[in-house]
């Protein structure tokens, strides 16, 4: 009796503190994300006492290194739109439609090698895919509209398009096969193909999971860095032309680093102002995912 009433303190205080690493573990965590939103926005703060909040906004220059000075987000905004959207059109659809094959389609042994290969190309480095974009998509894009620029919005789009498609596709497939078999049974005991099964039952089922996966691809392609810092250009222009080169937020963040500037200086304040913008649009993005989860979650 007395050996189990040991052994059951033992229980109970390796329990005790479990629980309570577990919970250090969880309060680092939100302290530090305390600790860079607190950084990220007081530095925010000083730089629109500075600078016009509506300059900010509505101004089309962006030169906070030149003289005369232009602090207008605008260009490295819709920079970054342009990349998300461009990426958003190859890497959606590319990564459902995969999804829909490896889950009602392919073989389990096509399965078991596509499934690896895809989780492989989502670990290269986003450094790579961006020399992959200036020395191999550029000059292809170059061969076919002359007018292409070395740096553009179209080849460093289509390298991060290629990049997120693997996360759509393995976040979608895992969603769809989720879905009991009874479900695809059903449908095909009334029958249904399996174009229809898949794109009218498997796919409405999964709805939320494959929303939260477009999202989250989405705000991977919004805050990407080296791609667009390598293939996108460094012009902080006004532009809505693809093959023109641009500059988005990360990309700006990236080049004002590694430059000469001084702590303190409103120079040294955009990295600041940018990142915390940064931070609301995914934020946002975040919200919005959580938003369609809840409103279409299926529970089987």
């Amino acid at each position: 009796m007395k050996s189990q009433g040991k052994a059951k303190r033992k229980v109970h205080l390796g329990e005790f503190f479990i629980e309570k690493a577990l919970q250090l573990f969880a309060a680092i965590s939100i302290l530090t994300t305390i600790a860079i939103i607190f950084t990220l926005f007081q530095e925010t703060f000083i730089f629109f006492q500075e600078v016009s909040i509506i300059e900010f906004f509505t101004s089309k220059m962006w030169t906070p290194t030149l003289h005369p000075r232009n602090f207008g987000i605008l260009p490295l905004l819709v920079g970054t739109m342009m990349i998300a959207l461009g990426s958003s059109i190859i890497a959606l659809p590319l990564g459902l439609f995969t999804a829909i094959y490896l889950s009602e389609y392919a073989h389990k042994k096509v399965r078991s090698v596509v499934k690896p290969v895809l989780e492989i190309l989502a670990g290269i480095p986003s450094i790579v895919y961006g020399f992959f974009a200036l020395t191999f998509i550029t000059p292809i894009l170059q061969k076919i509209l002359p007018q292409t620029q070395v740096f553009n919005a179209a080849s460093a789009s289509i390298a991060v398009g290629i990049m997120i498609t693997p996360m759509v596709a393995s976040l979608s497939e895992d969603a769809m096969m989720a879905v009991p078999d009874s479900i695809r049974q059903g449908a095909y005991a009334l029958g249904s193909t399996k174009f229809e099964v898949a794109m009218k039952v498997i796919v409405p089922a999964c709805l939320s999971s494959i929303a939260s996966a477009f999202v989250l691809a989405i705000s991977r392609a919004v805050g990407e860095t080296m791609i667009v810092a390598i293939a996108a250009g460094a012009s902080p222009t006004l532009t809505f032309n693809p093959l023109k080169s641009i500059q988005t937020m990360t990309g700006f963040m990236v080049n004002i680093s590694l430059g000469d500037i001084q702590h303190g200086t409103i120079e040294y304040k955009t990295v600041f102002a940018v990142g915390a913008l940064l931070f609301v649009i995914t934020f946002m993005m975040n919200i919005v995912a959580k938003l369609i989860v809840n409103k279409y979650r299926e529970e089987y």
